[in-house]
């Protein structure tokens, strides 16, 4: 599910790589494709995994962030997940494994704490509630799947996510942090986090939660901005209202 998308692209890209043969839930039908409604009255083709990456692009530059909005990054999110494990539940030969790609929003942010994938959360703004109604969407009844949930961080790549946003006004000496830019900043790159979910498909000891993140002791929003503007040979000290 959302394998068109940026992380969906880059999976299917490098599962085909590995020499796995991928499917695609996807609104429009076409070849090595199947719809979600396909999916929801017909049920699931016989596979060894399925991956749901769906959902309404957060960082959509046309729409406003009001309830309408929500609702719909809530949904879009909620339906395919639900839709993807009423599958796998009903099907006569259910999947090895079954992977969800998340947030790490679940965790509250601090300038102190330290998280790991049994640390607490998912109760205190819209972003946690989401995370918690998602994961929560996604459990299945019984042992015989393999369920394995990755909280990503922000994920960054050349041909989309959150560098294609932040690139315009970067370039245009506009870049710059978030309020004061204190606050960390947990990214990850395109590439690794293919990589973590190809690992999820594929290793049969892997379960649970994986935090999605990469390894760097400590970036702030600050120093993010700082780099970036770097790499393109920019300023980046307008702030951003907080």
């Amino acid at each position: 599910g959302g394998g068109t998308g940026f992380i969906g692209t880059a999976l299917t890209q490098l599962l085909k790589a590995r020499g796995h043969e991928v499917m695609l839930v996807s609104r429009k039908p076409g070849p090595d494709r199947i719809t979600w409604d396909e999916l929801d009255t017909s049920g699931l083709p016989h596979c060894d995994a399925a991956v749901n990456l769906a959902g309404e692009n957060i960082l959509n530059p046309i729409r406003r962030w009001n309830e309408s909005f929500q609702k719909e990054v809530l949904n879009s999110r909620l339906e395919t997940t639900q839709i993807l494990a009423r599958a796998i539940n009903k099907a006569p030969q259910p999947p090895q494994a079954w992977v969800l790609v998340t947030g790490v929003a679940y965790y509250q942010p601090s300038l102190t704490a330290e998280y790991d994938e049994d640390s607490p959360g998912g109760d205190f703004d819209f972003f946690s509630n989401l995370v918690t109604k998602w994961e929560a969407a996604a459990r299945l009844p019984g042992e015989s799947t393999r369920q394995v949930v990755v909280r990503s961080g922000v994920v960054l790549g050349r041909e989309g996510g959150a560098i294609r946003h932040m690139l315009l006004p970067f370039r245009l000496g506009l870049g710059g942090p978030i309020g004061p830019g204190h606050q960390f900043f947990p990214w990850i790159h395109i590439r690794d986090l293919a990589g973590i979910l190809a690992h999820a498909v594929e290793a049969s000891h892997v379960q649970g939660v994986l935090n999605g993140v990469a390894p760097a002791s400590a970036t702030t929003n600050a120093e993010f901005a700082k780099a970036f503007g770097a790499a393109l040979g920019r300023p980046a000290f307008i702030p951003l209202p907080s």
